[in-house]
């Protein structure tokens, strides 16, 4: 015996069908539209926006030439400044490593040519001048990298974007939940139906 809940969810999934419905008690008997269904048809045709298939590689060209146009051409302008803070950070790390590099650089080389008066000279010694190059030449590769990587997320982004910006959610394309009773072995099945309509 099934329960009450069972019950009331069958009759609640079986009765969802008809909010989602379409009637045809306004369309006359020869197939001709009302005046307001006309008016509904003609609105629906004039709001599509046609699809541009170039527009996602234009936004990624647009990118790839000056960082953040394309994100300008998607009208996402509030993406511009994430972007120039990406890349700004990235290569003040990178100049910043790149300046204390050739500072331990031009410290050990005067070691090397027999000078005592670098500025690290009773601090750091030979050794340290030599790992301090090693790291700093690391992390200054590491700054280009990830100045590169936002560089192409960059690029990316402005093209999944424009991808996004032309996805179909009109009406003519729904998703809906639906209960059948299964007539064999008396189950019932849930699942979705996709109804697209041309």
């Amino acid at each position: 015996m099934p329960s009450k809940f069972t019950i009331t969810l069958f009759l609640l999934i079986a009765f969802s069908g008809f909010a989602f419905a379409q009637t045809d008690e306004n369309k006359e008997d020869n197939g001709k539209l009302t005046p307001t269904e006309e008016l509904v048809v003609e609105t629906a045709a004039v709001d599509k926006k046609p699809i541009d298939p170039l527009a996602p590689a234009r936004a990624a060209f647009y990118s790839a030439v000056l960082p953040g146009l394309g994100q300008a051409y998607n009208k996402k302008y509030w993406k511009i400044p994430i972007v120039y803070a990406g890349l700004g950070i990235g290569m003040y790390f990178y100049i910043d490593n790149h300046n204390e590099y050739k500072r331990y650089r031009d410290a050990y080389k005067r070691r090397l040519a027999g000078f005592q008066d670098d500025e690290f000279y009773n601090v750091v010694t030979d050794d340290g001048l030599r790992e301090a190059q090693k790291t700093l030449r690391r992390n200054k590769e590491i700054s280009l990298l990830v100045t590169l990587g936002i560089y192409a997320l960059n690029i990316i982004d402005a093209n999944v974007d424009a991808h996004l910006l032309q996805y179909n959610v009109d009406d003519n394309l729904s998703l809906r939940p639906h209960y059948k009773l299964n007539e064999f072995d008396n189950t019932g099945d849930l699942g979705l139906t996709l109804n697209f309509k041309f």
